[in-house]
């Protein structure tokens, strides 16, 4: 219902295509998103996530294939990664890993901090003791990759880290291109605005880190 509220506000913000940029979201929300409720909009309007894009492919991240995934906790409960890889790569086994302390290292600034690199040790030598043909990781939530430094340190090199950035990108990309009249919908303007439902000072903060450059945030009410 949260998801499908953020969803309602972009469409009425003009926008047409809308990215549910979370593996959580994309697993516990986006199918029933776009099978119960884009009827109520017209046919221009779509919700994409990040969960198939990388399932689509995932037969070819992996050579011994066995491959380790790292999420949160609503993400592996969800068991979507296992079910859709099997649909694209019947062949792979997925092992995951719950790690729902690593998004709060993350927001509250303490990823160069011992706890985070004892906490990550302790998921990532929990993930790989389930198989010891494991030859690449999914790091399947959009914040792990902050913690990249501490995931290599306790990964052994034969081991790939992969981020879903490019994955996903390339995959927009080519939907696009496949999709013409959805491209045309897309202003390609270029302007980017951030809208939190929480305090926009922390926000501006952490958002910054992962952004690279400064943010500005709006404080929405999705409730009013």
């Amino acid at each position: 219902h949260y998801t499908l509220q953020a969803v309602d506000l972009l469409f009425k913000k003009g926008c047409s295509l809308v990215i549910l940029a979370c593996n959580t979201a994309s697993a516990m929300a986006l199918r029933n998103i776009q099978q119960k409720n884009l009827s109520a909009y017209t046919d221009s309007h779509r919700v994409l996530g990040v969960l198939r894009p990388t399932t689509e492919i995932i037969g070819s991240l992996t050579k011994t294939g066995h491959i380790g995934i790292c999420a949160t906790e609503g993400t592996v409960s969800s068991d979507s990664y296992v079910i859709e890889a099997k649909k694209f790569a019947p062949q792979v086994k997925v092992f995951q890993q719950a790690c729902p302390l690593w998004v709060p290292l993350i927001e509250n600034d303490e990823v160069n901090s011992k706890a985070a690199d004892d906490i990550v040790k302790r998921d990532v030598e929990e993930l790989l003791s389930h198989s010891e043909s494991i030859d690449s990781i999914l790091l399947a939530c959009t914040h792990y990759p902050m913690l990249m430094e501490q995931i290599k340190a306790h990964v052994p090199q034969h081991i790939r880290v992969i981020t879903q950035g490019e994955i996903v990108s390339g995959s927009l990309l080519a939907y696009l291109q496949r999709h013409k009249k959805m491209d045309e919908s897309c202003s390609k303007n270029g302007t980017t605005e951030f809208l939190t439902t929480g305090d926009s000072k922390k926000f501006d903060e952490i958002g910054s880190r992962f952004f690279g450059a400064e943010v500005v945030s709006r404080n929405i009410d999705m409730l009013s």
